[in-house]
């Protein structure tokens, strides 16, 4: 420890015999160029979080990816704007300066520590993915089925059998049921809201196969073509379904957007405040007189 000690004071005093020996026009321009990265720094931070937010809002995995790599891009600026910084002020900038510097790289590796997981999350777009399949493909599917149950309705009016439609009512309004509780499902943030969803969804999904069940067990509709078809989307339905709740489950979006609007935004506002601190050091900072040589 004695020896760095005496290693950072040699440091020290080389440096402040450099600062001595420099005109103060130089030290001016020194003083402007470590301003002027500082700048490029604070710029670098709000292009950043800017790039970030339309990441995160993208409604296409290729914009979100576009977004993403600029505010890597704009982080990088940062980085290397740090370094050449660091390089100006161990051989022209003050110790108060260097801390400062220090302060903000500590705050600035746990912004890019969160950043690393929120633009991860950004791109998969997995909730975003849930809706277009919920709103898509499983809406079809669903009006696919309440069409045939109403054919098998139809076609068993003449009959005068009760059951038909009490049973084909039943799972047409079971199934709507399930539909209903898709996008929440897919909003939803907690696992424990989602869980309850699902113990519902299984329930009305018990309804639905035990009323096509029993309907495909009554004689006068043995080989009906239309409860064949209900029966053949319904599977379908629940494939896509449990693709729907898989992607709804990485809630990807949810959890990007909530990062970004608290933990990101706390950390950039940190940051944001050492530079600024660091900005005013530097333009507080004294430009000395060349000494005066004796005659």
């Amino acid at each position: 420890m004695a020896v760095g000690a005496s290693a950072l004071l040699v440091v020290m005093l080389v440096v402040v015999q450099v600062r001595q020996e420099e005109s103060p026009a130089a030290q001016s321009v020194l003083k402007a160029k470590r301003g002027a990265l500082v700048d490029r720094m604070l710029l670098g931070l709000a292009s950043a979080s800017e790039a970030e937010k339309s990441a995160v809002m993208a409604i296409t995995d290729e914009d979100s990816q576009t977004f993403a790599d600029r505010a890597r891009a704009a982080t990088g600026t940062v980085v290397q704007a740090g370094k050449e910084l660091e390089a100006l002020l161990t051989t022209s900038g003050d110790r108060r300066e260097m801390e400062l510097l220090r302060e903000f790289s500590r705050t600035f590796a746990e912004l890019q520590r969160i950043d690393g997981e929120l633009l991860d999350l950004a791109v998969k777009n997995t909730n975003l993915k849930a809706y277009r399949l919920a709103f898509g493909p499983a809406a079809a599917m669903l009006e696919e089925l309440d069409a045939a149950l109403i054919r098998v309705i139809n076609a068993s009016a003449a009959a005068g059998d009760p059951r038909v439609i009490r049973l084909a009512d039943d799972a047409r309004i079971a199934a709507l049921r399930i539909q209903a509780l898709l996008p929440p499902h897919i909003a939803e943030e907690s696992d424990q809201a989602m869980d309850e969803m699902e113990l519902r969804m299984a329930k009305q999904d018990r309804a639905v196969h035990d009323s096509l069940n029993a309907l495909a067990a009554m004689p006068a509709l043995r080989g009906n073509s239309d409860l064949e078809a209900a029966l053949s989307v319904y599977a379908r339905f629940n494939e896509t379904k449990a693709r729907i709740l898989e992607l709804s489950r990485e809630n990807t979006n949810v959890r990007s957007l909530a990062i970004s609007l608290d933990q990101k935004r706390k950390a950039t506002l940190v940051c944001q405040d050492a530079l600024t601190a660091l900005r005013n050091a530097i333009e507080q900072e004294p430009i000395a007189s060349v000494p005066v040589n004796p005659r």
